[in-house]
């Protein structure tokens, strides 16, 4: 069966390469004559997967010592709750940039454990870029500061980190975690669901600095405590297990590609090659100031012109899936992440240059 190029903003596709390495496995794991899915989570042979994933993506990220890894279920949405749960224990205050529907979210989480204060917001302009932010503007006695490195819906991305100082930085990193080198050092905290750039839905993966383990009060559930992960290596009931396979399949993937700094500069050729195209066109435009404009997520329109439905059902016919933009944007979306060859981009640029040609 032909597969198609899928520009979903997640689940999301995942590299050939890995389902067929998954689909080999599928019903033998090793010398185990079960499927991964059926091997005990305390298996020695489940061990070695999770331990694996897990070295894995400290290589790849050159994650200090200091940070844990942690395999969680519930999400990037059970993240909003669970970083205040967790951090905002101390002033109880917690400065947040808001940049989109995501930050949204974390904002109204976040007011239910204490006080929340927006330093900055794009909202005045549809969240089309990403607020100037400096280390002048927080809080010192904050908690925490909360961003969104990279916004699916509205298609923009934080191109530099801000410098918080002495307040630690936590980042949802859902949709641009693995994309481009960052230097982890400079998170206190970083969550990401994995049906992105890291696997299949079901798995949301914490980069936590030790000194922010333990924060959480008594009453917090067992389940929502760092501290318990942290303490059972992220067995403390059964994980994803297949989701934590996979994700060690496509760091693996990865690795053999030549890390995430090959990987960037893969993304950005993809990126430009789409972004060069809508610039050069008189039919199609991009929302978003160029300044703050995502490698992974790109959202495009055809202004005055009642074609959104026609494009995507055309585009659909021509095996280029899921472009269709959110609906508190309009037009389409295109999502190019990690798996998405660049064969995919020129497919897309290509039809968007006949369908111009043939509706202009």
């Amino acid at each position: 069966m032909k597969r198609v190029y899928n520009f979903s903003a997640g689940p999301s596709m995942l590299p050939t390469a890995v389902l067929e390495k998954a689909q080999q496995e599928l019903l033998g794991y090793q010398s185990s004559g079960m499927s991964v899915m059926e091997l005990s989570h305390r298996s020695s042979l489940y061990t070695e997967v999770i331990t694996q994933a897990e070295q894995l993506l400290r290589d790849l990220m050159n994650i200090p010592d200091n940070y844990k890894v942690l395999f969680i279920q519930g999400g990037a949405s059970q993240q909003f709750a669970m970083v205040p749960m967790n951090l905002l224990t101390g002033s109880g205050k917690v400065d947040i940039v808001n940049t989109g529907s995501w930050s949204k979210k974390a904002i109204k989480e976040a007011k239910k454990y204490g006080q929340v204060r927006v330093i900055a917001s794009s909202e005045d302009k549809n969240f089309t870029y990403i607020p100037h932010v400096d280390r002048s503007m927080f809080d010192p006695e904050a908690d925490y500061v909360h961003i969104t490195t990279n916004n699916t819906i509205e298609g923009t991305a934080f191109r530099e980190i801000p410098d918080t100082g002495k307040v630690p930085l936590v980042a949802d990193m859902s949709s641009n975690i693995l994309s481009e080198e960052i230097d982890v050092s400079k998170f206190g905290l970083i969550y990401a669901g994995a049906q992105k750039n890291i696997g299949p839905a079901g798995l949301t993966v914490v980069i936590i600095r030790e000194d922010l383990i333990g924060k959480a009060s008594e009453t917090c559930p067992t389940m929502l405590d760092y501290k318990t992960h942290s303490n059972s290596g992220s067995l403390y009931n059964t994980p994803p297990t297949f989701a934590i396979y996979m994700a060690k399949l496509v760091f693996e993937w990865l690795t053999n590609r030549g890390g995430i700094a090959a990987m960037e500069k893969i993304n950005e050729e993809k990126a430009n090659l789409l972004y060069d195209y809508i610039d050069g066109s008189a039919f199609y435009e991009s929302p978003v100031q160029k300044d703050s404009r995502s490698i992974m997520t790109i959202p495009f329109v055809i202004p005055a012109r009642d074609l959104d439905a026609t494009f995507i059902s055309h585009a659909q016919a021509n095996g280029l899936e899921t472009l269709k933009g959110h609906r508190s944007v309009g037009g389409m979306r295109a999502s190019i992440y990690n798996a998405m060859p660049i064969e995919g981009v020129h497919a897309l640029v290509d039809f968007m240059k006949e369908f111009e040609d043939q509706n202009s």
